[in-house]
């Protein structure tokens, strides 16, 4: 009997200990946290087009801002231009400095996977030759997939400027059944999220469910901009949610995570002539910050939504020429707006909160 029982009290005590096992790993998984405070960033900008918007060390200035303000996650393009600049070269080098400085203070990243290199005929933002595109994220996704676990395909592919042609998302589905397999084949592990959403988001949501299938994706992802300046604004962002949450229930998919991954409003100086932006007048930096407060003490409460990304960290100067160049919470210059002060101080409250 004793050398039955023995080895049945440490089986039964294995199975025990098998799920918190997990747990911990999972936990400890140093590309990933819990927090769901995060930021949209454009790091990969470099260029002459964008006034060498990061170039020398201001990733370095801005990596160390956001750890200051308790910012864990980082959404940045990976973009494919730059990471293979000739078909079938590809150069890691400004992306492992990124990656490496990132992770050395706790900042945890959502690769974007996007848009057409210039070796490829046709415009950067038309829908992409399926064979080039599938290579590209295989060698991504392989090369950092111990420092990246989230990946979005795409950006916005119901947005005309962001992904042509607008063909109710076919071509668009057709990318996200094929590259979901071999990100997973490459990294078991990753996470895959579909492109942002922004036009019609329970519309273009249930198209996706139709012709790509749940089983393309498994993070919803939202792009839910409303101004701040109307009297129901977080009711309207409210109901995007409710919409959305129900697609999700109608195709038997409730249970997955719901990130919303740019949310914003510009923050501009008092008495300032910049255009507006694309919901209409801009809001002065004082009324960005309570939008700010506003969006991470409600939407985090509801059902489903993981993680809130802020878009931008930094402004971006006379590159939309209206108001979206003063979505940062800092300004160009690195100096910080009332934004990034009520940033910092919800991510304090919510450490003081944990037990």
């Amino acid at each position: 009997m004793k050398r039955i029982v023995l080895p049945l009290f440490f089986l039964l005590v294995s199975a025990w200990l098998l799920p918190a096992r997990r747990a911990f790993a999972q936990a400890e998984d140093p590309r990933d946290s819990s927090s769901p405070y995060g930021v949209l960033d454009f790091f990969a900008w470099d260029q002459a087009w964008n006034h060498f918007h990061y170039g020398d060390d201001k990733v370095d200035r801005a990596v160390a801002l956001m750890k200051d303000a308790g910012i864990e996650f980082v959404r940045l393009d990976f973009p494919w231009a730059e990471l293979e600049p000739q078909k079938g070269r590809f150069d890691f080098r400004r992306y492992d400095h990124i990656l490496d400085l990132m992770q050395r203070n706790g900042l945890h990243a959502l690769g974007i996977l996007a848009y057409n290199p210039s070796w490829r005929s046709g415009d950067w933002n038309a829908a992409p030759v399926l064979e080039d595109y599938l290579a590209y994220a295989r060698k991504i996704v392989r090369h950092y997939k111990g420092q990246v676990k989230y990946w979005e395909i795409w950006n916005e592919p119901d947005s005309e400027t962001y992904w042509k042609p607008q063909d109710d998302l076919t071509a668009y589905s057709q990318l996200l059944k094929a590259v979901y397999p071999v990100i997973k084949q490459e990294d078991p592990t990753a996470q895959v999220l579909i492109g942002g959403l922004t036009n019609g988001n329970p519309f273009h949501l249930r198209t996706l469910y139709q012709k790509a299938g749940r089983g393309s994706f498994d993070i919803v992802n939202l792009h839910p901009f409303v101004s701040p300046l109307r009297p129901n604004a977080l009711d309207q962002l409210h109901g995007i949610y409710v919409s959305v949450a129900r697609v999700m229930q109608e195709f038997q998919d409730a249970d997955k995570p719901i990130w919303i991954t740019e949310i914003g409003c510009p923050g501009v100086p008092e008495g300032s002539r910049t255009k507006g932006w694309w919901e209409g007048p801009n809001p002065t930096e004082a009324q960005q910050a309570e939008w700010l407060k506003t969006v991470y003490q409600n939407v985090l409460g509801w059902k489903g939504i993981q993680k809130v990304f802020w878009a931008f960290f930094r402004d971006t100067p006379d590159h939309w020429d209206n108001g979206v160049d003063f979505f940062g919470i800092l300004r160009t210059d690195f100096s910080t707006k009332p934004a990034y002060d009520a940033y910092r101080q919800l991510t304090q409250d919510a450490r003081s909160a944990t037990p």
